[in-house]
């Protein structure tokens, strides 16, 4: 598990992150690290530490590929499980944490939502929320779930986003609403997957500049 702590030393803002399908590699140690430059306590867990840990992918299509067998190796108690510890390791209580989970950790952080009562949650581009796909996503959709989310909930996804079509966010946003859940999307046009981080191949700095402006205001209210 990465830690990363505020230059104070200490911070009553304490958030898990949940990383992409690369794992934690590089790029989510430095979102780590700048969440912690802004006065935040931050775990981010090794979600594939059961099969394959400490790896980190090359954003190509090999590592794309890798990725996706870890991926469909994830059993869904097992990540809220990794979760749960990393919220342990911040201090214990789910009710005073908040979660920013990456496309795959996107979904992992939906689900945590649902199942541990995280204050506030930050799910951007979190493919496969709709159907049943991944084994994180069965028996039921982790969509429905949604009821059992209790916390505020961050929607952001781009409008060009192949893996999570329009359709998927239109199903999130109705159970959200359905389920009274305080949450808001922001759909950004001309924008793939995968926009958040630096450095990657799919990076948009405008779109990952307001992200991160209001990534920070739901972690830290």
């Amino acid at each position: 598990m990465y830690i990363a702590r505020p230059p104070s030393g200490g911070s009553r803002h304490r958030v898990v992150v949940g990383h992409q399908l690369f794992g934690v590699d590089a790029p989510v140690r430095a979102f780590a690290d700048r969440l912690a430059a802004a006065g935040c306590l931050v775990a981010v867990p090794d979600l594939y530490h059961r099969t394959a840990p400490g790896i980190e992918l090359a954003q190509d299509d090999a590592g794309r590929a890798r990725g996706f067998e870890l991926l469909h190796g994830l059993d869904r108690d097992e990540v809220v499980a990794d979760v749960a510890a990393a919220v342990d390791a911040l201090g214990g209580d789910p009710a005073r944490v908040g979660m920013v989970g990456l496309s795959m950790g996107g979904h992992v952080a939906y689900l945590a939502a649902a199942r541990l009562g995280l204050a506030a949650t930050a799910v951007l581009y979190p493919g496969w929320l709709t159907g049943g796909d991944i084994a994180l996503s069965r028996p039921e959709p982790t969509v429905t779930l949604t009821p059992a989310i209790t916390g505020r909930l961050l929607f952001l996804v781009g409008a060009d986003d192949h893996v999570v079509p329009p359709a998927d966010v239109a199903t999130v946003g109705a159970a959200l609403r359905d389920a009274g859940v305080r949450h808001e999307i922001v759909v950004y046009p001309d924008t793939p997957h995968a926009f958040l981080l630096p450095g990657g191949p799919t990076y948009r700095p405008g779109p990952a500049t307001d992200a991160w402006r209001r990534i920070l205001e739901l972690v830290t209210s």
